[in-house]
């Protein structure tokens, strides 16, 4: 779009009774973090984000950066220390990276940047390559019973989602969690790959990053670690299998650290204006996400309790 139709677009906007000018044209040219390399949960949601920003009319341009490892912790890093003060910077964040921020306990943490919006809310879906030996989950717990180390995990960073789910598993099981063989990758397009190489026994991830897989039949789903089945998806949950275990993944966002609150006011109503557009929707019904927006205090006190939450589940599941 050409800067002077841009700029008229968010003129008549605001006189609509749209966002606040200031908001529109702070978003003009956004900088996205995306703290994990491509192919994962956090790609796929910052990129749709920046794609419903960008048909919606609410930013000029999105920038996006791939920076990956440590469970979102060097990306972090990265986007605290070149970012200070911009408001025109957005890093996508979730409870992957807090759990890997209670593990690693790296030195830039995330009350460094600035809460802008939680997003989403998904599942995850355990699944086993086509050729695997294996059929269901039953299998996999029966090999897992008889020798853990020989069930290799594959999935996220440690202390993702994927990994939690895996303890709570093994011990629902009655094997000792300490003793699983889980094998973290940095992103989702390496797990996939070692997923579909057979290079684990059974893999762990948000049922968008599996989906396209699933349905072509090179994965095989087992179960998935909701409380009650998907909609549209014939996936048993772990709990029908006899397996008391639910764990949800959320995903969102933050702004850079010292940024004014009319900055942070700007951005939030960029995100939420985001949410609210044709784009966000067909992203949300593409990668069966649950939209679960969130902002302000309450984005704050959510993420505050979530890392007691996750903290007490890795203790209560051996992992710490």
């Amino acid at each position: 779009m050409r800067r002077d139709t841009f700029l008229k677009s968010l003129l008549a906007l605001t006189a609509a009774g749209g966002l606040p000018l200031a908001a529109r044209a702070s978003g003009a040219n956004l900088k996205m973090m995306l703290p994990a390399n491509p192919g994962g949960g956090w790609d796929t949601t910052g990129r749709a984000l920046g794609k419903a920003l960008q048909e919606g009319g609410l930013a000029n341009s999105v920038n996006y950066e791939n920076k990956g490892g440590a469970a979102g912790a060097i990306g972090l890093a990265q986007f605290v220390n070149a970012n200070k003060g911009e408001g025109n910077a957005l890093m996508v964040m979730g409870a992957v990276m807090l759990g890997g921020l209670i593990t690693g306990r790296p030195p830039v943490t995330l009350d460094k940047a600035t809460p802008i919006a939680r997003l989403t809310s998904e599942y995850n879906v355990f699944v086993l390559p086509a050729n695997s030996p294996f059929k269901t989950m039953a299998e996999v717990i029966a090999q897992l019973k008889k020798d853990p180390g020989s069930v290799k995990w594959g999935g996220g960073s440690r202390g993702s989602t994927e990994h939690i789910a895996a303890a709570m598993v093994a011990r629902a099981a009655g094997v000792d969690p300490s003793k699983i063989n889980y094998v973290a990758f940095r992103g989702g397009g390496e797990a996939t790959a070692a997923i579909l190489g057979g290079n684990v026994t059974i893999g762990g991830s948000g049922y968008s990053e599996f989906s396209q897989y699933i349905e072509s039949g090179k994965m095989r789903a087992l179960a998935i670690t909701s409380d009650t089945r998907l909609k549209g998806v014939n996936v048993p949950t772990l709990r029908e299998l006899g397996l008391d275990v639910v764990i949800g993944n959320w995903r969102g966002v933050y702004g850079a650290p010292g940024i004014t609150d009319a900055q942070r006011k700007a951005l939030t109503d960029l995100v939420v204006a985001a949410t609210k557009t044709k784009s966000w929707q067909e992203s949300l019904d593409k990668n069966n996400w649950t939209g679960a927006l969130l902002t302000g205090a309450a984005f704050e006190k959510f993420v505050d309790d979530e890392f007691a939450s996750l903290r007490a589940v890795m203790v209560k599941s051996g992992m710490l």
